[in-house]
């Protein structure tokens, strides 16, 4: 009997794994990094082949390395069983499916196990774009700031009521007269599916997105979750974008905000030390930031992105993206994301935070 994977697929890719010595988290870290992250059917036995494809697929087998104790982007790749073959479904975006590919591969050749069978077909983005049109937050957003990313749970009113839909979830506040919105997904929208969400939400009426999350430094003084990050211009495709930013200089004027240059890498399995040496003239590396900016860019609407440091890639630090869940890490954030909580609230007053007590 022929194998499904066997068939030809159009735009199939095959997913080569990355040299672990000359990446910028070094190999320990790395591995365990991918360790997290790789579903647990491909820790578990070999198969002949394995496809990563765009799906949001609840339905098929959930991962049990899938993340716990938040409220949101707990979700990871599902995976259907044909045989010996494996598909592995990300939700759909060319950027996820791309790094979740290069993260097996990476993860079976650091295992010596055969990595030659990984391959991956990316989505268009109207694959993408129709499964976000599920978002409908059953309100107006005419003139809304919408709040998208990390740590919501904590930014947004702790006795407010979250609103649930198909992946995501939101709920609504007002601050100082500003209608605001909190909107967070179960799922990650890595890359150009963080653009796609921007999209909607201009399309749904929304004046200014803020992103909160993660970014890594490309200065080697920079200690990881001691400073935020923030900026209007990122490295796109080549190209240097920037846009209409939701903070202007009101972020930038805060104590331990760093202001920079961002550079988009579509995978963190990509930003190997020859990356860091073409983009030394950038300060932040992430996956999201510049798609967005280009998407609010497009759509006219503002954007801003208020970001934890929480790795370093031109120095070791002890913190990195393999130990997140570390005691002192989470210490460290709980700090940042108060002081990201009265940013935004003060560019919304009109008045600057209170100093907040350094990190140590």
């Amino acid at each position: 009997m022929t194998s499904l994977l066997a068939e030809p697929a159009p735009g199939l890719l095959h997913a080569a794994p990355v040299p672990a010595d000359g990446h910028t988290m070094g190999p320990d870290s790395l591995l365990r990094y991918l360790t997290i992250k790789v579903h647990h059917l491909i820790q578990e036995r070999d198969w002949d082949s394995i496809r990563v494809i765009g799906g949001y697929d609840r339905a098929a087998v959930i991962s049990r390395h899938e993340k716990t104790g938040k409220l949101f982007n707990i979700e990871r790749p599902t995976a259907q069983v044909h045989g010996n073959d494996l598909v592995i479904k990300a939700f759909p975006g060319a950027d996820y499916v791309q790094h979740y590919a290069l993260i097996i591969a990476t993860y079976l050749a650091m295992t010596d196990r055969p990595a030659g069978q990984v391959t991956y077909q990316p989505p268009g983005p109207d694959e993408c774009r129709t499964v976000l049109d599920g978002l409908d937050l059953s309100l107006n957003l005419d003139g809304d700031l919408v709040i998208v990313g990390w740590s919501l749970q904590y930014l947004a009113p702790e006795a407010g009521v979250w609103t649930r839909g198909p992946g995501y979830a939101w709920q609504r506040t007002e601050i100082a007269g500003h209608r605001v919105v909190y909107l967070g997904f179960l799922h990650s929208i890595w890359g150009d599916v963080a653009g796609q969400v921007v999209d909607r939400l201009a399309a749904l009426g929304a004046r200014d997105v803020v992103y909160v999350g993660k970014v890594g430094a490309l200065s080697p003084g920079i200690e990881p979750n001691t400073w935020l990050a923030t900026g209007n211009t990122s490295l796109v495709g080549g190209a240097l974008v920037s846009w209409d930013d939701f903070f202007g200089d009101f972020a930038t004027a805060q104590e331990g905000v760093h202001c920079g240059l961002h550079a988009t890498s579509p995978s963190i399995l990509l930003e190997n030390r020859d990356w860091l040496a073409k983009h030394a003239a950038y300060d932040f590396v992430d996956p999201e930031i510049g798609p967005m900016g280009a998407a609010a860019r497009q759509a006219g609407i503002r954007f801003g992105y208020l970001h934890v440091i929480s790795n370093n890639l031109a120095r070791r630090y002890p913190a990195d993206l393999s130990n997140e869940r570390h005691v002192d890490v989470l210490r460290r954030r709980a700090v940042l994301i108060d002081r990201i909580r009265a940013i935004i609230t003060g560019r919304l007053t009109g008045r600057p935070p209170h100093t907040l007590q350094g990190i140590r």
